[in-house]
């Protein structure tokens, strides 16, 4: 749909959803501080375009902030499209073919599925119009987006590994730090596809080829992030949401295929043979700081880039973001992949923007035996990406997850402490800083279905009556007959329910924080110091930009054009800051 990205800004513009700065914008902290603003206005405000960084590239973002720029991005008018398409082509695949008839009737899908595999060509793509040989990775905008960030960072790109016994392609993304001219980290968790690439060529004592690809058609940038199982092709996805195959370009210097329409491409590789390089920190999706840590260093050999290439870029931070209207896309678009493969009885997944994608979800489930709802939390605890998912709260189909007060009235009416909250432990985001260590910790399933006669035999009727939340500081003595009893530090406010509900899910590890006492579920969403139960690691600062950067965007608000004067998110949380570095507890 998009044959470039200058394509989609200018798809953007026609729809009244881009603004152009023509002024000068330091792509270290001020960017990132008018998009932090911008991304966090009314339905995600416009995509920005900046016109002059200071380097013959402009940069792009907050081009996915919006339910409207997502699905624009995905070549639909709304997400459901897509999803409903989705829906009926796995019921065309899996409807029973009892006759000759029934079988040709599948001609026409398998036709079309065959024009939805990558193709690679053999000249040159656009991509490749100016070739760099020896490249200085400072000719682009790359932005620093938090004051206590190591340094620069691409925060989109595209990264391109091949599994070294197979061959098998796969794109993700990674965030990369720059540390010098052609040097940057790799930021793959071992979770991660990458990171399993990795420790094959590191096995065969093999340099490990790598391209990053940026910009191009934004489909693509949707499609490495997607949960797609292990050794499935992003490119095959784009192929589909496109109804086109993507066409793909060997790289100048080693044999790994990328858009032949991306704007930039960096290639390179990753020695596995090399000690690992510090690198960090980064303010995160979760609003913290992701604390220093050794990854991988990727060398670039090359750069290669269309002319007239565009820099794109996103800002992650304290919620919302464009990030989150990613994960809502492919929250919408994976459902019925989830019901088909995985769990047929869930009607509906909802993952709000405070939980960080991965914290909270809520799931409807049409119930009809009982223990049904922990059936489904372990299957989803089990199922790609949903296994870092610490709570996950299930309701009757009778409820809106989307709506929090029938989700909160459900809790109320249906759930009892003592009988329908179940512990578990699992596998939870490298990023999670408050696990116990990192990566695996607890979770939790609140059951808050309605309860059948078997259930209601084991006492799962007697659910108290009276208030369901109530928040205190540390400092307080709490006195209440609440179910929900969460403690936050003295510097949290407590009217602030957003900010609220981001912490406890942030700073909590259930198996540690989390308990049933006296009816009530205890939940300790303090900051955890070195000592504290066992807990021995730095504990992170929150994202908040500087007030010299803040001071600077307000004087230059008018001369940039940008709209309406817009206030700075970070104020709302500066009092979260502690001591002036990443980490508060070293």
């Amino acid at each position: 749909m998009y044959k470039s990205l200058e394509r989609y800004i200018q798809f953007l513009q026609s729809k009244g959803e881009l603004i152009r700065i023509r002024e000068f914008v330091d792509p270290v902290l001020q960017i990132a501080e008018i998009a932090d603003r911008v991304s966090k206005s009314p339905h995600g405000g416009k995509a920005l375009l900046f016109e002059n960084t200071g380097t013959n590239f402009p940069a792009l973002i907050n081009a996915f902030g919006s339910d409207k720029r997502i699905a624009y991005a995905l070549g639909a008018n709304n997400i459901n499209d897509i999803s409903k398409g989705i829906n009926n082509l796995l019921k065309t695949l899996t409807t029973p073919m009892n006759s000759m008839r029934d079988k040709l009737k599948l001609l026409p899908t398998l036709k079309r599925a065959v024009g939805w595999m990558p193709k690679i060509v053999g000249a040159k793509g656009k991509c490749q119009e100016i070739i760099i040989r020896k490249p200085d990775l400072g000719i682009l905008p790359v932005l620093q987006c938090w004051p206590y960030d190591g340094g620069r960072f691409f925060t989109l790109p595209l990264v391109h590994t091949k599994d070294a016994e197979t061959g098998i392609r796969n794109t993700g993304m990674y965030r990369m730090q720059i540390f010098d001219k052609n040097t940057t980290g790799m930021h793959w968790h071992k979770h991660k596809t990458g990171a399993r690439h990795y420790e094959q060529y590191k096995a065969q004592g093999r340099l490990m080829p790598v391209a990053v690809a940026l910009g191009g058609d934004p489909v693509y940038t949707w499609c490495a992030t997607a949960p797609l199982p292990d050794n499935i092709d992003e490119y095959l996805l784009a192929g589909y949401l496109r109804n086109k195959r993507v066409e793909l370009v060997h790289c100048i210097s080693h044999d790994i295929e990328v858009p032949a329409d991306a704007d930039i491409v960096i290639e390179g590789y990753v020695d596995p043979a090399e000690d690992l390089l510090i690198e960090g920190p980064f303010g995160d999706h979760t609003g913290f700081y992701s604390l220093e840590d050794l990854y991988p260093r990727f060398h670039v050999t090359c750069i290669t880039h269309r002319r007239n290439a565009v820099y794109p870029a996103t800002i992650v931070g304290i919620p919302p973001h464009e990030d989150a209207y990613i994960a809502k896309a492919s929250e919408r678009i994976f459902l019925e992949p989830i019901r088909f493969a995985i769990s047929p009885e869930v009607e509906d997944i909802h993952m709000p923007k405070v939980g960080i994608a991965h914290n909270i979800a809520v799931v409807k489930i049409k119930k009809s035996y009982p223990g049904q709802a922990i059936k489904v939390a372990h299957a989803l605890w089990g199922a790609g990406q949903m296994m870092f998912c610490k709570v996950i709260v299930v309701v009757g189909d009778n409820i809106d997850t989307h709506d929090y007060n029938e989700v909160l009235k459900a809790v109320a009416m249906r759930w009892n402490p003592q009988t329908d909250t179940h512990f578990s432990k699992g596998i939870l985001d490298v990023l999670d800083h408050a696990a116990q260590v990192m990566g695996y910790g607890g979770k939790m399933c609140i059951d808050a279905t309605e309860k059948l006669p078997e259930e209601l035999c084991q006492g799962k009727n007697n659910v108290q009556c009276g208030e369901l939340i109530k928040f205190y500081h540390k400092s307080d003595k709490p006195r209440t007959n609440a179910r929900i009893v969460i403690t936050f530090d003295d510097n949290v406010d407590l009217t602030d329910i957003e900010t609220c509900v981001w912490l406890a899910g942030n700073n909590i590890d259930i198996s540690r924080d989390c308990s049933i006492e006296n009816d009530m579920l205890l939940i300790d969403a303090t900051i955890k110091h070195k000592g504290y139960k066992g807990f021995n690691r730095p504990f992170p600062n929150v994202l908040c930009s500087s007030t010299e950067t803040i001071k600077q965007i307000d004087e230059m608000w008018n001369i940039l054009k940008i709209g309406d004067f817009i206030a700075s998110p970070s104020l709302r949380y500066q009092k979260l800051v502690q001591l002036g570095k990443a980490a508060i507890d070293e």
